[in-house]
């Protein structure tokens, strides 16, 4: 995986570093959790950084920011998913993908970037409707790690995970013992998981299924193109390979219309709305 070094970094005199580890040598560091911009072009990605145009992405700031907040906190490096991977490369995304999970529950301390809620009490109301609670990549980004603090637009903490627990559950579904660690995430049946995860979204529509490789502990390449329904359908079937629990079944379809030909159904959910 790569990181990037957090310091020493002055804004206008150093450019972004960032540095190649291997799974036995990786320092302490902590993680970025955000939601992408609208316009994907926004962020500051892992080309940016090798050419030395980070700093004229509309997000570097908020890169600068996470940077900052890590350093503050003691942590030498720092892992964005935008900076860290390189996209290009089908392999290298492929891989990352199926760490990523792995990443956040590594990590010392994730940082949650609210970038749709202030700092102040009027703008706090707004904490459950952020944009990063209906974002499917964020679910494994809020249950993998065993530190969460939540930032406000503006980089105020608005408390941790811990803190907001009764909030939090409110807020996703998620009982509270998977939250604060006192049950392993993995307990839950496969039907409750897949619960969670259900009314959130993505951009691509295959990533609905990509995003849970994590929290199912399966591995799957990645097939970008071959459709949200299929990508969903393989997803279930490595679950299958080493989970005997029979709730993966547990889901309900709509009743098709009477003269409509769906007659009859696979064993397989489609998507996740089916939970």
């Amino acid at each position: 995986m790569r990181l990037l070094k957090t310091g020493p970094y002055l804004s206008g005199k150093q450019q972004l570093q960032l540095i190649q580890v291997w799974r036995e040598d990786i320092p302490p560091f902590a993680v970025l959790s955000h939601t992408w911009s609208r316009n994907p072009d926004d962020e500051v990605l892992f080309a940016d950084i090798k050419n030395g145009t980070a700093a004229t992405k509309p997000a570097f700031g908020k890169v600068q920011d996470a940077i900052k907040a890590a350093m503050l906190d003691g942590y030498g490096y720092l892992w964005i998913d935008t900076c860290c991977i390189d996209k290009t490369s089908s392999v290298e995304l492929s891989e990352a993908i199926n760490s990523m999970y792995s990443y956040y529950a590594t990590a010392q301390k994730c940082y949650a970037f609210l970038a749709d809620v202030g700092s102040s009490e009027t703008d706090q109301d707004c904490f459950s409707q952020a944009r990063w609670w209906l974002r499917g990549w964020t679910l494994q980004e809020l249950l993998a790690p065993a530190y969460v603090q939540f930032f406000s637009s503006d980089w105020v903490s608005l408390g941790t995970k811990d803190e907001l627990c009764h909030e939090i559950a409110q807020i996703t579904g998620i009982d509270s013992e998977y939250l604060n660690g006192s049950v392993p995430v993995q307990d839950a049946s496969i039907a409750q998981r897949m619960s969670w995860a259900s009314k959130r979204r993505t951009t691509r529509e295959e990533d609905q299924a990509y995003s849970l490789i994590g929290l199912f502990d399966v591995n799957m390449t990645m097939h970008y193109g071959e459709g949200g329904r299929r990508a969903f359908l393989r997803l279930q079937e490595e679950i299958m390979r080493i989970n005997e629990d029979q709730t993966i079944f547990a889901w309900v379809k709509e009743a098709p219309e009477k003269d409509s030909s769906e007659n009859y159904h696979g064993l397989l959910a489609d998507s996740l709305a089916d939970f």
